[in-house]
């Protein structure tokens, strides 16, 4: 498994999904440079913990979108399985509703590049990595295909990495908005990475 984290991360062009019905040819992780991405990963439509996490991120879209982050979902699916998925009500297992960019990663360049695919499925683990506004990756955090994230904890990292970046401070564990953060003083870090 690649950890990716202070590297740029790979960027992408296919077709998409946005805005629930809009089939988009050209979809680049480029073209969203200056804002946040969380970009997740999930192994197949129409399956069972899937569509609870495109539900749970469509929940919270508008404080990712308030944090100036934009959501993309990306599965190795083609995009008329993706039409079809967002045309399915969410009580048939369905995610309609689900406005942020879904990415068919049918040729599965994007899961290779970003070391997710599960070559004897052919379909990707639940990655998610949170990259920055200059398109490095900051956070990756990789999940077995059972076991479905928390969006709670994605924005808690969201609102932890922009903290940094504004104020210049670490934040400990189980760190919240609002939380006091840590100004490490240049020989605690010095010390701190020479463990």
């Amino acid at each position: 498994m690649s950890v990716l984290v202070g590297k740029y991360a790979p960027d992408f062009d296919v077709k998409a999904v946005v805005n629930g019905t809009e089939i988009v040819d050209s979809y680049t992780l480029s073209s969203l440079k200056g804002k946040y991405v969380v970009l997740f990963f999930y192994p197949l439509d129409f399956t069972f913990v899937c569509p609870t996490e495109l539900h749970a991120f469509q929940d919270k879209l508008s404080e990712f979108e308030s944090r100036n982050v934009q959501v993309v979902g990306c599965s190795v699916d083609s995009w008329f399985s993706h039409i079809a998925w967002l045309n399915t009500p969410k009580n048939s297992g369905g995610i309609q509703g689900v406005t942020y960019p879904i990415l068919s990663d049918f040729h599965k360049s994007i899961s290779k590049s970003y070391d997710v695919l599960k070559e004897d499925m052919g379909a990707s683990y639940r990655g998610l990595f949170l990259i920055d506004c200059e398109g490095i990756v900051r956070h990756q955090v990789v999940n077995d295909l059972s076991l479905g994230r928390s969006v709670e904890e994605v924005l808690r990292m969201v609102d932890a990495l922009q903290y940094t970046e504004k104020y210049g401070e670490v934040c400990p564990a189980n760190w919240k908005s609002g939380d006091q953060a840590l100004q490490p003083s240049s020989e605690g870090l010095v010390n701190y990475f020479k463990h």
